[in-house]
């Protein structure tokens, strides 16, 4: 991805975010301490937008004090994964990708809701579109998806270097004391940029090659910076109640 004017981020200046005290229980993830770990590589800005020629990189100028995070020069960053675990929950992530960029958010590290820009895409809406939980997928064959994953209800989708906004409401699966599942994980409900796109949805496994992974009651929040050029902003977490 390429930059205007990048310099590496100093974590010792900490990072702003537009809404630094989120009210009613949320936690703001828009600061390092919130995440195990946070490559040097982020750039931290006021605003992001397309390259001008291809449309595919983000540019962004580097500013102290900046609300937005953007995943490094060339776009592939090691994964943010909290600090904290976390139950049930409510997330709210803004971002911007790039043209065909490709990044997500995961609960408990293992289920995926994908990001991709695919807002001008003419296939059947599938689970890798943007929006759809995500199929589950064998690895050890070149990542082989094994069914379509679940697609949203619409294609929401806004174009690349547009903002988007994901607010999700997360239903944890349930053990019984001898930590035999009781209960699948729910997305009860999910909105793409003002649209539903699932509701009560039932996920029976984990996604993606994570799917064998043994499930559990809490787990991380993910976002995935691993795959193309996103940038982030407002991104925060809740006890659901």
């Amino acid at each position: 991805m390429r930059l205007a004017a990048v310099a590496a981020l100093a974590l010792c200046t900490g990072l702003a975010a537009a809404d630094p005290k989120p009210a009613d229980g949320w936690t703001d993830l828009m600061k390092p301490a919130a995440w195990k770990k946070v490559d040097p590589a982020w750039i931290v800005t006021d605003e992001v937008k397309l390259e001008a020629d291809k449309g595919r990189g983000l540019v962004a100028d580097k500013k102290d004090g900046g609300a937005v995070w953007v995943n490094g020069m060339k776009g592939r960053l090691p994964n943010l994964v909290t600090a904290g675990s976390f139950g049930d929950c409510e997330v709210h992530v803004e971002f911007v990708i790039g043209k065909n960029s490709n990044a997500g958010i995961k609960f408990h590290e293992v289920y995926e809701i994908q990001i991709l820009d695919s807002f001008d895409t003419k296939k059947e809406l599938s689970g890798d579109g943007m929006g759809g939980i995500y199929p589950r997928a064998d690895a050890s064959v070149g990542y082989k998806h094994l069914d379509k994953g679940i697609a949203p209800k619409v294609n929401a989708a806004k174009p690349a270097g547009e903002w988007q906004t994901l607010d999700v409401a997360w239903k944890s699966p349930r053990f019984d004391a001898a930590g035999e599942k009781t209960a699948n994980a729910v997305v009860v409900k999910a909105v793409l940029n003002g649209q539903v796109i699932h509701e009560n949805q039932e996920l029976m496994t984990p996604t993606g090659a994570n799917w064998t992974k043994k499930e559990v009651a809490t787990g991380p929040f993910l976002l995935q910076c691993d795959h193309g050029p996103v940038a982030f902003r407002n991104v925060r977490i809740k006890p659901a109640r």
